[in-house]
């Protein structure tokens, strides 16, 4: 035989061995010894159950089956969507007062329906090459994303995506064009 094919064959030999030999003995409860005669046996019971520890009731506002928004399909809410975006200044991806207004109003709507995931999209003006557009608009995606996890929504159903000055909200060349655009939009991504 060959000694490589021997070595081989010892070492998972030995391998096998010293799993069989590893397996330790099941532990075995003694018993009681019997009660003399006449007495009776203490009694034994099993340990008390550990105290369950309540957890804290959420209150969240009810769901009224006769709402619109509740019925709505994804397409619906986000066409006519009860989210509004956040808007910010040239050049900053700081959340002004009327951004913060808007988030507040949106963190509302999403802890009334807590099922819902969010994408939040990034938004810039045409200004800029579109590699600074892009870190743009993921800065202010992030920014709307923290504020709303601030006001108590669970970061796992924000999502967020840059698409720099690629969607334009309003195509116009003028400042008021650029101030729609220049945005963090929400999108209904499940519900």
């Amino acid at each position: 035989m060959n000694p490589r094919r021997m070595a081989v064959l010892m070492v998972a030999l030995s391998l096998g061995v010293a799993a069989a030999c590893s397996k330790k003995a099941p532990v075995v409860q003694p018993t009681p010894p019997p009660a003399p005669a006449g007495q009776a046996l203490p009694e034994t019971r099993p340990p008390a159950p550990a105290e369950a520890v309540a957890e804290p009731v959420v209150a969240l506002p009810p769901i009224v089956r006769d709402d619109p928004i509740a019925s709505a399909s994804l397409d619906d809410l986000n066409r006519n969507s009860p989210l509004k975006p956040a808007f910010f200044d040239y050049n900053s991806s700081e959340l002004n007062a009327e951004g913060q207004k808007a988030l507040d109003e949106n963190a509302g709507v999403l802890k009334r329906f807590p099922a819902w995931a969010i994408t939040i999209e990034g938004h810039c003006d045409e200004r800029g090459t579109a590699e600074y557009n892009l870190a743009l608009g993921e800065r202010r995606a992030v920014a709307a994303r923290t504020y709303l996890v601030s006001l108590g929504i669970a970061a796992d159903r924000l999502r967020v995506v840059s698409y720099g000055k690629e969607f334009p909200f309003d195509p116009g060349h003028t400042e008021a064009a650029f101030a729609k655009n220049r945005r963090a939009h929400f999108v209904i991504t499940a519900k």
